[in-house]
């Protein structure tokens, strides 16, 4: 009897025929063909088609946490750590670039609005995972000042990212650097490195 696949084997069959065939043309029946399973195997992990951008995202997610984990991390000023910690988020997806592109283009589709939803919660959810990596302790007005400010410069930083998939990583944190030195983020980052 085969073994059945685990949902990391599942996401990264997914993830290489999706390079291939585009994230719209990827059907789950081909994965379990290219996995030598049934369909069953691939909803046992994964009940819809969406759920393997979740988890692509869940695990860039899981390396900016790990990156977190580095001791020379909480010598970096707080905005030297926020720029390494989303750095290593964007990098983790790197190896799938295109399909990363894809499959948010998929997303935003009109007819879509339940995934747009689901996507709202996702930029949430890793901009809080963001902040808690790189130790942000604002509280109050001051950090719904600063969850805005860095979802502004995570969004414009993640769209640049995939706009521009020949730029250098240099180039690339020049960018984020100026997202982070803008509007009320700046004022937050300033006061607390002196402090």
């Amino acid at each position: 009897m085969k073994k059945a696949p685990t949902a990391d084997q599942i996401l990264d069959t997914a993830l290489d025929l999706a390079d291939f065939t585009g994230w719209e043309r990827l059907h789950l029946y081909v994965v379990a063909a290219r996995l030598d399973v049934g369909l069953d195997a691939i909803a046992k992990h994964f009940r819809q088609k969406d759920d393997l951008v979740e988890a692509w995202f869940d695990r860039a997610d899981q390396a900016m946490l790990r990156r977190a984990k580095a001791t020379d991390l909480l010598v970096l000023s707080p905005a030297k750590r926020l720029e390494e910690l989303l750095v290593a988020w964007l990098a983790s997806l790197s190896t799938h670039r295109a399909v990363t592109r894809q499959m948010l283009l998929y997303k935003l589709e009109p007819g879509h609005i339940h995934l747009q939803l689901g996507g709202l919660l996702r930029v949430s959810r890793t901009v809080q995972w963001w902040r808690e990596a790189a130790q942000r302790h604002t509280t109050h007005l001051a950090r719904i000042a600063e969850e805005t400010a860095l979802t502004a410069a995570y969004l414009c930083t993640f769209v640049h990212w995939l706009r521009h998939p020949d730029e250098d990583e240099a180039d690339l944190r020049a960018h984020l650097r100026r997202q982070l030195r803008s509007g009320p983020l700046t004022l937050l980052l300033r006061e607390e490195a002196a402090a």
